[in-house]
């Protein structure tokens, strides 16, 4: 974290932490020193705790009374405006309508409480429990935490709930203030739509990460704001909140945000791919200019913003194509994207009309970060099978450069959460809670009301509890806080009419199953009293990246130990840490009503020890781990990819290098073989392959006698590195040149020079290697090459080879071409999913073929080994097991004092590189970590200079 106090880093997210206000400074409000979360109503100014009731409320009945007139102080801890516990409200319709209870009979108490919700309990300050309207009109509830009362909201989702007039429209572009009404008179507050994960993530680092500067919106309607006002708000944001604000026209944000973020990029990135008649949005999106609009305001934000030596952070789905964009106009700078939410297969993210431009888009940062390895691994296939490049297990090689992919899990900050929990505030609402549940268990969830958060499955499998266990009805209550969503999603995720079934089964007077609240209604800490008093902790997200509120949870049961009820699909439960909760798969009801019985029946003891595995796992995946791992690892990529590029790469000087060789006593030379020494005729190649009788391979003359020149020297170790296969191709150049040592099949095979008696024989690097995975790797290419004009396999002892273009020039051939990419990178893909992992096997990507051998193998490992000086190519007794270990191979000591390499294998030279005494030369058109570069067709001559030197 050190070197992180040098560098100022700019963080971009849509939303800025704090935004601006119109009017004068908000009432003072109490220093909240511990998480800030963005979502949960403002605390009130509070008053000192009066006393409390002499007994427990009765009965729902009891709690409807109270909420029809002022709430009796005994009843609201410190002066809070209202009770969100005291009713039972349940969901709306998109219409405005309240669902639930209040359909079953119409002059029903909870009938009475619906009327009251929509219009008869907002009249007077004394209905709402002392709120005015007014100040609820401006109230919002969140996708992620802590709120504020901002005046009128950007991105308006729902009117409060109190409040008797409901607008037209939940969309962004709908319901603003008029800022021109205004004074001049602003204040900040905190952004209810930023995101509260990153912001707590970064606060929680404190004094290690001083210089900051974050960029983003405000959130809230700027079109009517004068330049002055905007050039004072700059100002200000810059010295008092390390914040830039991006001005985007609102138009032009709410196409962007609503339609393309909402109903585009967020269903397909959570395997929601709409069906007709909706595709035409998802296929065909034309509020992807206004993405592209955005992101290129943020860019020149940033661009105006920068300063030598920053760190550019790139945060989610609403910036992709921010970091190309950086790339293009700051090519030095340290660029890190990173994913909050979830990452689908290529099979999914391949239906977007615009996947080329959104991945190379994000292909611009030096690093990007994903929650869990396998959201990290689909999108390193889903690059390798649209844009057909080069996918390693560490990240992606592009043509002249290397992307860092990494897995870098989201936390929370344990130590800010404990604070706030030893609240007095959060043990009155704790007290408060338990007197009106008295004798009930309490599930909890958390959740946006859209399909992808699966509530609807969630409630589904509640009412399949309720049915399987009776005895559990009217004693068993599920309390679900809702979260923002749009209300053509929430419409989609067909929430309320589910609710409105199973509470017109199973309420009476004084009982209703499903209760629901919204983050509008309650404060972060009467949230974090629900959490303390909960039996279980539920979540059923049908595809989520961190799922932080159920890490919330944990750690709000340090003295209950309940159970969590966790999804598979969220990116928690792919740590190990998090499989002590009890799993569900959300699309199985009757499985869920298990685990909803067993998470209510669950002995201490064996609640207990579940807690602890979760408790670890919370403590040590914090949310200062992850900024810190993140930036760090982002700031190293950057310098590797910089130390590459930095110096541009000159022609090979062979009278520079020749004094050193000849000075020299102990001389190692490696050669490549095609490509370099010769160059392959794919034409005749693919006219002989699968011929039996095909004519004999001929080694080039002139290569021949060159490596046999070089290898005369006595001072000289010549070996030549190749992907030919030992029989019927390298046989025959050892035969032609036998004093030279050869590396086959991409280093799967080792012929050492002779020793004194004149034999040197063949040794296997693959020996203790499984290659029981060819037979279906040649069936897969079979398949692809009966699709594929022209595209032949080439099997070799170790490894397989598939080229799907022989044509020399693609101008002519434009349609084939492409065809055949394509059919390239679903081949790759197809081989890595179902042998790639199975059998550890790594592809190759090259211009025109790929290669499949195993993950262990290289250029470079067969270098190690002959560097090694218990390897194979020192003595013949040597076994592998002792010199194929990493350490071993990746040893850079050497008995050589001048190594010479010439090829186009980077990771060869690369390694080499750390060598003193290595001279690289590459030669591919490629970016390179070469010391030189040399055109192929100048290589022997350059061999032949060499030597005949003396």
């Amino acid at each position: 974290m050190s070197s992180l106090r040098h560098h100022r880093v700019i963080i971009a997210s849509l939303f800025l932490p704090n935004t601006a206000v119109l009017g004068d400074s908000a009432p003072p409000t109490p220093d909240e020193s511990g998480i800030q979360t963005p979502g949960f109503a403002n605390q009130a100014s509070r008053q000192p705790l009066l006393g409390r009731a002499a007994g427990p409320l009765r009965s729902i009945v009891e709690d409807l009374r109270d909420k029809t007139r002022n709430p009796t102080p005994s009843m609201t801890p410190r002066g809070e405006s209202a009770n969100p516990f005291a009713s039972f409200p349940g969901p709306t319709l998109p219409g405005g309508t309240l669902t639930g209870a209040a359909t079953a009979a119409a002059e029903s108490l909870i009938d009475a409480l619906s009327n009251k919700l929509t219009g008869g309990g907002s009249k007077t300050p004394a209905a709402s429990g002392g709120t005015s309207p007014a100040s609820n009109a401006g109230r919002q509830y969140q996708t992620t935490h802590h709120g504020s009362n901002a005046g009128q909201p950007r991105v308006q989702r729902r009117a409060s709930r109190s409040s008797g007039q409901r607008t037209k429209s939940r969309s962004l572009s709908s319901s603003r203030l008029d800022p021109s009404s205004h004074s001049q008179k602003y204040h900040f507050e905190s952004n209810p739509h930023c995101n509260g994960g990153l912001k707590n993530a970064v606060e929680s680092v404190g004094d290690r990460l001083k210089r900051k500067l974050w960029v983003g919106t405000l959130g809230t309607n700027t079109d009517g704001f004068r330049e002055s006002l905007r050039r004072s708000m700059e100002w200000r944001m810059r010295e008092e909140r390390d914040s830039v604000p991006v001005w985007i026209p609102d138009s032009e944000f709410a196409s962007c945000y609503d339609e393309f973020c909402h109903q585009v990029l967020w269903p397909a990135l959570h395997y929601a791919v709409p069906d007709a008649p909706k595709t035409k949005s998802f296929y065909e999106s034309a509020s992807f200019k206004q993405y592209v609009a955005v992101n290129q305001r943020f860019a020149d934000a940033i661009v105006s913003s920068y300063q030598e030596g920053d760190i550019i952070w790139i945060n989610d789905y609403h910036l992709m194509l921010l970091p190309q964009m950086l790339r293009d106009r700051l090519p030095g700078a340290p660029i890190g994207f990173f994913m909050h939410v979830a990452f689908p297969s290529s099979e999914i993210f391949r239906c977007l009309s615009v996947r080329e431009d959104l991945l190379k888009g994000v292909l611009g940062a030096d690093l990007i970060g994903f929650q869990t390895a396998n959201y990290a691994r689909h999108f390193r296939q889903t690059v390798s099978r649209i844009l057909a490049a080069e996918a390693l297990p560490k990240g992606i090689q592009l043509d002249n450069r290397f992307i860092d992919v990494g897995v870098f899990p989201m936390g929370i900050d344990v130590g800010s959460l404990t604070q706030k929990k030893r609240d007095p505030e959060v043990a009155e609402w704790v007290s408060s809670l338990r007197q009106r549940y008295a004798g009930m268990k309490l599930i909890v969830g958390r959740d946006k009301l859209d399909v992808i958060q699966g509530v609807r499955q969630k409630i589904l499998a509640f009412e399949a509890f309720l049915e399987k266990y009776p005895e559990y009805q009217g004693k068993v209550v599920l309390i679900q806080v809702a979260l923002q969503t749009t209300e053509e999603n929430e419409a989609q995720g067909g929430v309320a009419d589910v609710v409105s079934h199973l509470n017109s089964r199973f309420s009476t007077l004084t009982y209703q199953p499903v209760v629901f609240l919204h983050t509008q209604d309650l404060t972060f800490n009467q949230y974090l009293a629900l959490l303390t008093v909960a039996d279980a902790f539920m979540v059923t997200s049908l595809r989520e990246g961190m799922a932080l509120r159920a890490h919330e949870f944990v750690e709000c049961q340090e003295k209950r130990h309940r159970p969590l009820i966790l999804s598979e699909f969220t990116g928690s439960y792919s740590f190990s840490g998090f499989r002590s909760c009890i799993p569900i798969n959300p699309w199985d009801k009757r499985g869920t009503a298990k685990a909803i019985h067993q998470a209510l029946t669950m002995s201490d003891q064996e609640a207990t020890s579940r807690w602890e595995d979760l408790h670890n796992h919370v403590v040590t995946q914090t949310a200062q781990a992850f900024v810190t791992s993140f930036l760090v690892r982002c700031l190293r990529s950057n310098l590797e990819h910089m130390q590459s590029d930095a110096i541009s790469v000159a022609d090979l000087d062979v009278g520079r290098v020749l004094p050193r060789y000849r000075h020299s006593q102990k001389r190692l030379l490696l050669i490549d073989f095609e490509g370099t020494l010769w160059q392959r005729d794919m034409r005749t190649i693919a006219r002989n392959a699968g011929v039996s009788e095909s004519p004999s391979f001929e080694p080039p003359k002139e290569a021949i006698d060159v490596l046999s020149k070089l290898a005369e020297d006595p001072k000289n170790e010549v070996w030549l590195l190749s992907g030919l296969p030992v029989k019927g191709s390298l046989e025959i150049v050892a035969e032609k040149a036998p004093n030279v040592g050869i590396v086959a099949e991409n280093g799967c095979f080792i012929k050492p020079r002779p020793d004194r008696g004149g034999k040197a024989n063949w040794i296997s690097m693959v020996a203790n290697f499984n290659l029981t995975w060819k037979a279906p790797c040649l069936e897969i290419l079979q398949y692809f090459t009966e699709r594929t004009p022209g595209s032949f396999i080439e099997e070799r002892e170790a490894s397989v080879v598939w080229r799907f273009w022989t044509e020399k020039t693609v101008e002519d051939h434009a349609s084939d071409w492409q065809w055949a990419r394509r059919q390239a990178a679903e081949a790759q893909n197809h081989i890595f999913d179902s042998l790639g992992e199975r059998y550890g096997l790594r592809i190759i990507p090259g211009s025109t073929s790929f290669l499949v051998l195993p993950n262990n193998i290289s250029r470079s490992t067969a270098v190690g080994a002959i560097l090694h000086p218990g390897g194979p190519a020192r003595s013949a007794a040597a076994h592998s097991v002792t010199w194929l270990a990493p350490e071993a191979t990746e040893d850079t000591d050497t008995e050589f004092d001048f190594v010479f390499a010439v090829g186009k294998d980077e990771k060869l030279m690369r390694r080499l590189n750390e060598l003193d005494n290595a001279e690289t030369c590459s030669t591919g058109v490629k970016g390179t970590d070469a010391k030189w570069k040399l055109d192929p067709d100048q290589v022997l001559p350059a061999l032949q200079r060499i030597a005949e030197t003396k």
